[in-house]
């Protein structure tokens, strides 16, 4: 009888051993199931990232007030020369590895664009500048150096974010060869995609008070006819930066001009936007032109 009544014992701690068990594992296979582990160590992409290219107007030619190179641009970051997010400080295309040099860089459309983009979005925007003043359209060939390096730095920025939309400004080089501009940009659009990813395209026009610039704005008006998912922005306005024989835009048109290319993203991407959600107001500064001298500006290689 003893005996029976110790096995009966053993049997119940034996079943409760089990129970006790099976409940360890079952909270901690649980416990795996809704919390994941990376396997591959991948960084978080908490960036939407922006390509910005072109020639001088892209790199920024707007003279800068002193304020703007301490400004942070709020919700702004900007690929820096270690290829790693920093909060962005004027001047963006600083970092350009083929850029002339610093103090050639000022206010550019990136400035613009990335404010009102996070202030509709709320999301945190990564910029990737990388403009050259003076470059024709063929130095951005398929295989060519400054390609090349654009597509380098944005596939190190795509560790940190998604690549939402590249920003193109260019042809002022190109004036003479506008009957064959959409051709040879639609090349470089197609080998550009093919590295970083099908993503709306958007081209600015260049100055329109300057006559010998209409063939080849009307050419950019033609985008879309000729390049899937494109569109184009006008310059319409817009005020330049010493006089109407100077191709730059002064500050507040590169701003209003980056707004207009935001606007432009936000019509391709689906995004719902208002003009009132800040348009229309001052971006990063007051509204005032700071104008420019020709003291005031650089020359490199006889080209801005």
């Amino acid at each position: 009888m003893i005996l029976n009544v110790w096995n009966r014992r053993v049997q119940v701690l034996f079943l409760l051993c089990l129970l006790v068990c099976g409940g360890v594992f079952s909270c901690t296979e649980k416990a795996n199931a809704t919390v994941p582990v990376a396997e591959n160590n991948e960084k978080p992409k908490e960036y939407d990232l922006y390509l910005l290219i072109g020639q001088s107007n892209m790199a920024g030619r707007g003279k800068m007030l002193p304020s703007d190179e301490t400004a942070l641009i709020d919700g702004v970051w900007l690929l820096n020369a270690d290829d790693e997010p920093e909060p962005a400080v004027s001047p963006l295309n600083k970092y350009s590895t083929i850029r002339k040099e610093l103090s050639m860089q000022q206010i550019c459309p990136g400035n613009g664009f990335s404010a009102l983009v996070h202030q509709v979005t709320g999301r945190k925007i990564l910029l990737v500048v990388n403009a050259r003043g003076g470059s024709a359209l063929d130095e951005w060939a398929p295989g060519s150096q400054y390609l090349n390096e654009a597509l380098r730095r944005t596939k190190a920025a795509q560790e940190y974010g998604t690549l939402k939309a590249v920003l193109w400004h260019q042809g002022e080089s190109d004036q003479s060869k506008a009957a064959t501009y959409l051709s040879r940009l639609s090349a470089m659009v197609a080998a550009l995609r093919t590295e970083v990813g099908d993503v709306p395209f958007i081209a600015g026009e260049i100055a329109k008070w300057r006559t010998s610039g209409e063939a080849l704005n009307a050419e950019i008006r033609r985008i879309s006819e000729v390049i899937p998912a494109s569109g184009w922005v006008s310059s319409e306005g817009l005020t330049p930066l010493i006089d109407t024989s100077d191709p730059h835009f002064d500050r507040d048109s590169q701003l209003k001009l980056g707004e207009r290319y935001a606007e432009r993203y936000f019509e391709l991407a689906g995004i719902p936007y208002e003009p009132s959600q800040g348009g229309d107001t001052p971006v990063e500064g007051p509204s005032s032109s700071v104008g420019a001298t020709l003291e005031d500006i650089t020359f490199v290689d006889g080209q801005w």
